[in-house]
């Protein structure tokens, strides 16, 4: 609940809005209980031969007479009350024959009292009817059918500018909410996207964002307006007579414990449904992304059984939670009928018998008319309907409170990496990276890289080799920040880079990986990514870098303004791999790291690529993840990756003569070019 309390607050900013949803609220449920009251008069039309006007008269007159015998009855009651006064002390009776003479002038000026109330009533009504209503009974009858009328449009107009305004702050809300939970998922670090996955991530932008944005609205919108209708009604009821009404209220506790049960079995069950969904969205991702894999293996019969698997425990808890959600209305609506029909029973009882207590209790101070308790069920009639709608509001809010705590149990991840805003820029300038005794590990007591120094001059060309999973990336990983090291430092110029503004730190740096990932736009935009202020010379000058602007111009049908496709379907590896590099290049870093970044490119323009990697060298320190002897040649030095540790350092020729961890991974390359 307090996280959906804080969904809630999202609102504040359109609180004027809410404030006139209310007012339009309380309009709309001032005219349903009025619109019930017209009931009484049109049953005094059909039930008398009087019109409006002679009703009135006569009641009043009765009531008049019913005034004057009070008062007659009252000074009888007084006069034998100082009789009582005046016997002997020593009269054993006396005090008794006191308290029941007192006890019956209480009742009877009680009586007097509510007859003058409604004499009141009935004058105010006199001056009403005799003003604006006409003699006629037909024309009385379509004069109040006319208000009636008149009344529900009006209700129509309120209730829609109540919707219409709990809709807009709602979706203004969700707008609101669905931004920061992208900002803050942009802003964690890398390892939360690995242990998470978008799988994950899209249910809770989109159905539960959409699920907890229903429970708002149903705040918002049925937990303020039907509520007042209710009370509307049960307002009006309980002026006419509130000992009825009263009863009538009678289980409303036991009603409110079967919906707390009924919710919390609900939050349960739509939290499952959410999982289930998220399952399901596991498996679309998985097969989409590797649908050539997937055809490959001639496993599609596979894939459907798995996603039939996930659809199939959907079905059950999303069946699960409509079955609560049924389950709910009609106990409530059962629970609504039972009180209404005990207070019709009374009250048939009263006007048939003309008790004024029943069981000892005082039900009503005198009779009531049969027009009158009819008007007193339509209004608890009326008061139901509202209460028969918020069966399903609570069952809906706490789907709200389930989707809430999916969203906020990771918009309230902070990273591990943060940015610190207030930290030193760390300048563009001579770039000498240190590692010093840096263990990393992804999982406690899982080390994969321990105790690596190492000291990378500015302008240097070093490749990183090793065997898969020896630690490669993952050391290169830790210059950006995407991850921390478990212990040691690494200092670029002497300053450790933990003490330094992330964002000055990345933005010397630039990385080009193996999965060469293109945003579905065109190639201008995709190389423009990391300068997004770089002219159309600037973007061509990277693109002949990486050797990408030839076969943009010649082999693209629109050139630069070319759209490459979802993750770059529509082009080849290699142009893939150049466009990457492109990008790279515009960024202008201090330090390039580049991850097997020939791997996809033939053998010419891979010779152009390293004849370019001799010209940046100049203005950058270049690190390079590779494989591939040929690219061994343009480094001035290599690092030796073993078992998460450094094994040996120096150039192609050193190696060769002092370590035999390289010499066994030039072997196997070399074997491999022959086979």
């Amino acid at each position: 609940m307090r996280n959906f309390i804080r969904a809630l607050r999202f609102a504040w900013p359109f609180r004027f809005r809410l404030a006139a949803s209310i007012c339009f609220a309380i309009l709309a449920a001032a005219l349903w209980s009025l619109n019930f009251t017209a009931i009484y008069p049109i049953l005094k039309i059909f039930g008398t031969n009087q019109n409006l006007q002679s009703w009135v008269d006569t009641s009043i007159d009765q009531c008049q007479l019913g005034i004057d015998a009070r008062v007659k009855e009252i000074a009888v009651l007084r006069d034998g009350l100082k009789t009582f006064e005046e016997l002997k002390d020593e009269n054993p009776k006396k005090e008794t024959l006191k308290r029941r003479q007192q006890a019956q002038i209480t009742r009877v000026e009680t009586e007097l009292k509510t007859a003058q109330d409604e004499i009141y009533r009935y004058h105010v009504a006199k001056k009403f009817i005799d003003s604006y209503c006409p003699v006629d009974r037909f024309q009385t009858l379509l004069a109040v059918l006319l208000i009636v009328i008149v009344g529900v449009a009006l209700r129509g107009c309120f209730e829609f500018w109540q919707e219409s305004l709990v809709g807009d702050v709602v979706n203004r809300c969700l707008f609101r909410i669905r931004n920061l939970f992208f900002r803050r998922c942009v802003h964690l670090d890398v390892s939360n996207f690995g242990e998470v996955g978008t799988h994950e991530l899209m249910p809770r932008f989109i159905s539960d964002v959409d699920t907890m944005g229903g429970g708002m609205k149903t705040i918002y919108g049925k937990v303020i307006a039907e509520p007042l209708k209710a009370l509307a009604c049960i307002s009006v009821a309980a002026w006419i007579n509130w000992q009825l009404t009263l009863l009538c209220l009678v289980l409303v506790p036991f009603a409110l414990y079967v919906l707390t049960r009924f919710g919390r079995t609900m939050k349960r069950a739509t939290k499952k449904m959410l999982e289930g969904m998220s399952s399901m969205y596991k498996i679309l991702q998985e097969v989409f992304q590797g649908i050539r894999i997937v055809k490959a293996f001639a496993r599609e019969p596979r894939e459907r059984r798995r996603f039939h698997k996930a659809t199939r425990d959907h079905l059950y808890k999303a069946q699960w939670v409509i079955t609560l959600d049924a389950m709910t209305s009609p106990i409530i609506e059962l629970m609504t009928v039972v009180a209404v029909a005990g207070v019709f029973l009374m009250g048939a009882y009263i006007v048939l018998e003309k008790p004024t207590r029943i069981f000892g209790i005082a039900i009503s101070d005198q009779g009531l008319e049969p027009e009158t308790l009819l008007q007193l069920y339509a209004l608890l009639a009326a008061a139901a309907d509202p209460v028969r709608r918020l069966s399903n509001v609570y069952t809906r809010i706490q789907s709200g409170f389930a989707a809430a705590e999916r969203i906020f149990s990771y918009l309230d991840r902070e990273p591990k990496i943060q940015a610190n805003a207030e930290a030193p820029v760390l300048e563009r300038h001579q770039t000498d990276i240190e590692f010093r005794n840096v263990c990393f590990s992804y999982s406690p007591g899982q080390v994969l890289l321990e105790g690596i120094d190492l000291h990378i001059k500015h302008g240097e060309i070093v490749a990183f080799v090793g065997k898969n999973g020896c630690g490669k990336t993952s050391l290169l990983n830790l210059l950006p920040r995407f991850f921390d090291p478990d212990h040691g430092t690494i200092f670029i110029d002497g300053v450790d880079i933990r003490q330094v503004n992330l964002r000055s730190l990345r933005k010397q740096i630039a990385i080009v990986t193996q999965d060469m990932f293109l945003f579905d736009d065109t190639i201008f935009n995709n190389i423009a990514y990391a300068h997004p202020r770089a002219t159309k010379e600037q973007v061509e000058a990277a693109a002949r870098k990486a050797q990408a602007h030839e076969f943009i111009m010649s082999d693209l049908p629109n050139g630069y303004d070319t759209l490459v496709g979802n993750e770059g379907k529509k082009l080849s590896g290699g142009q893939r791999q150049r466009i990457c590099l492109a990008r790279a290049f515009l960024a202008e870093p201090t330090i390039l790291i580049l991850d097997e970044f020939t791997s996809q490119n033939d053998p010419e323009a891979e010779v152009d690529l390293h004849r370019t990697m001799h010209e940046l060298r100049h203005n950058r320190t270049i690190l390079l993840i590779t494989h591939r002897p040929h690219t061994l040649e343009v480094a001035d030095r290599i690092v030796v990756l073993e078992e998460g540790r450094v094994a040996a350092t120096g150039t192609h020729a050193e190696l060769m003569r002092t370590c035999p961890a390289y010499q066994r991974l030039h072997d196997v390359q070399q074997k491999r070019l022959v086979a």
